[in-house]
């Protein structure tokens, strides 16, 4: 059994500061502001190490993404981020780790693991910088190797309009609709062979651009 299968069992408790951010910051932002609303959150593994992965269009994408989902997930983010005031502050409180830039993937990818055994979900965004269309256009196979060598499935996640509310041109934010929508679990590439990493990656595009092309969802949730 590798660590990963013995990191089922625990389930990390937030923080207080965590959960203050959460409730007191990024709650009213994106439930009143930006009329956000969630779907699929029932896919979401409740504990054990998991790999989160996502579409990246907005700086809003960290701090929506650890509220929304039902629990806490640990991020990897560039570095300078954490110089940006308040934004700083926020994803770190939200359990955001800084990785320098041309650092080597390998002190990345032990950063990562490490959080993983402990039972964490890892948030990564697959293109690894923002795109100006929200979709997930060049995908690295980061996330696909974390997964490879945890054992720990990945889960899609949509972010849609964070692009539009705050993208990476927009000085300030424009109130339009957000919406969180989750995919099913994808079990972990077959091996660590280049061609697997691809395999799961693509796989984890089309997961996460599908749920994007969906027009915006009124009513119930519609994936249960």
């Amino acid at each position: 059994m590798n660590q990963a299968i013995a990191s089922l069992s625990l389930r990390p408790r937030p923080s207080i500061s965590y959960r203050m951010v959460q409730w007191l910051l990024v709650a009213p932002i994106f439930r009143l502001l930006f009329r956000g609303r969630c779907f699929g959150m029932e896919r979401v593994p409740r504990q054990g190490g998991l790999v989160v992965v996502a579409n990246h269009g907005s700086h809003l994408d960290p701090p929506l993404l650890g509220h929304t989902l039902p629990r806490p997930v640990s991020f990897m983010a560039k570095a300078e981020l954490f110089k940006v005031p308040i934004l700083g502050g926020l994803i770190r409180s939200l359990g955001a780790y800084p990785v320098s830039r041309g650092a080597s993937d390998r002190e990345a990818i032990r950063t990562a693991l490490g959080r993983l055994e402990k039972g964490w979900a890892t948030g990564i965004f697959l293109d690894g910088t923002r795109q100006l269309s929200g979709r997930v256009e060049n995908p690295q196979l980061g996330a696909a190797l974390l997964s490879a060598r945890s054992g720990a499935p990945l889960l899609p996640v949509a972010l849609v309009n964070t692009h539009r509310a705050f993208g990476p041109n927009q000085s300030w934010p424009r109130l339009v609709a957000i919406q969180i929508r989750v995919g099913l679990p994808i079990p972990p590439p077959a091996s660590k062979r280049r061609a697997d990493l691809e395999a799961t990656t693509k796989a984890c595009q089309e997961a996460i651009n599908a749920l994007l092309e969906l027009p915006l969802i009124a009513g119930a949730d519609p994936f249960h």
